[in-house]
């Protein structure tokens, strides 16, 4: 039987697989309950282990937010050293990621590139726009600027992960300088910058008079702990975020939530990042370290953000490590499906105690 829903929607949807976030993998069946969901390990979606206590003032709620409140533009410009007028503030980068294929790119006309392996959202919000997809595969975890090169004129928007996800290593300053100049004004060329708490000191944002063509997404779902909260920045030219502003929802950000991230914003909640990044950091060192030392290891990535990825040295090694952990509840994320990284998994950095039960786990599996 024909639904109406299939009968009626875009014939390129109907058999579309959508992004399978860390939740949505695990939203069905037995693993619903909340019950089920305390009980587990997430160490699959990059978030954090644990964030601070907010609280908000619910005479709020009655009424439309601004469309970019007062207060959370202030706090984020003031962190972020930029004037408000370069600052959009989005219900998560994934909603960035959106507007920008939404405003540049013509449907059925107009391609994005992207450089895998990278974060899927970028091929699925241009498949759901019907925008094209071209694909440059890194090179050794880099850019590949000789076949970037060749597709200029040929796309809208670029997207570059820095740090990447799910590779988890910076890209050079100085290739993401030669693709800024190769576009010059033929292109948006976006910077992801969600990890860049976790090396602060490579962010593109300062750039942006240099380069009217580029763009910055930013989150507080990573270092700041705030992934239940969805809120994102889009950082570029004034221009730019005057043509975002037309197209966004005209309430992105509620209430709530801009009150919760101004606090995360203030003085004492940037101290709580810079701590959570450097306890992130030397528990990455040590998981990276320990998994260099285990001969079912074949390579660990360099990371540069708060996660690790590795390479097994079998699929049946692969899949006996993610399968053992699952059977514990202590999830990770599989990324074997990406291009370049087959027998690969992705850890996140969580809290100690997770991280020396997976340890534990792992090697119970293998001792058995």
């Amino acid at each position: 039987m024909i639904t109406i829903a299939n009968k009626l929607a875009r014939k390129e949807l109907i058999d579309m697989v959508p992004y399978q976030s860390a939740r949505r993998l695990y939203s069905s069946g037995s693993d619903s309950s909340a019950a089920t969901r305390q009980n587990k390990v997430w160490l699959n979606a990059n978030e954090a282990s644990g964030s601070g206590t907010y609280q908000i003032n619910s005479n709020c709620i009655n009424r439309y937010p601004d469309f970019q409140p007062e207060n959370l533009m202030n706090a984020y410009s003031a962190y972020a050293q930029l004037n408000t007028e370069n600052i959009l503030a989005t219900r998560g980068a994934d909603e960035g990621i959106e507007l920008l294929i939404r405003t540049f790119c013509k449907a059925y006309r107009d391609s994005i590139l992207i450089c895998p392996p990278t974060y899927g959202m970028y091929a699925i919000s241009a498949e759901n726009h019907g925008a094209g997809i071209v694909k440059v595969p890194l090179i050794n975890n880099q850019l590949d600027l000789e076949s970037i090169k060749a597709q200029v004129g040929q796309v809208k928007v670029v997207f570059l992960c820095s740090p990447g996800n799910p590779t988890g290593n910076l890209l050079t300053t100085d290739s993401i300088k030669a693709v800024l100049e190769m576009f010059d004004d033929n292109a948006i060329v976006v910077v992801d910058e969600a990890y860049i708490e976790f090396s602060p000191e490579y962010s593109t944002a300062s750039w942006l008079k240099e380069y009217p063509q580029l763009v910055v997404l930013r989150t507080l779902s990573k270092a700041f702990a705030l992934a239940g909260l969805r809120c994102g920045f889009t950082l570029a030219n004034s221009d730019i975020i005057t043509m975002l502003s037309k197209v966004i929802a005209p309430y992105p950000i509620s209430a709530p939530v801009a009150a919760i991230a101004s606090n995360a914003l203030a003085k004492s909640g940037l101290e709580q990042v810079r701590n959570r990044v450097q306890e992130t950091i030397i528990l990455r060192q040590q998981l990276s370290a320990w998994l260099t030392e285990q001969t079912w290891c074949e390579s660990v990535y360099v990371s540069d953000a708060n996660f690790v990825l590795f390479k097994t040295a079998t699929l049946e090694c692969k899949n006996f490590i993610f399968d053992c952990l699952k059977a514990q509840g202590i999830l990770i994320r599989d990324q074997s499906k990406q291009v370049q990284l087959a027998n690969c998994l992705r850890i996140s950095i969580g809290s100690e105690r997770e991280l020396s039960l997976l340890k534990q786990t792992i090697t119970l599996a293998f001792n058995k």
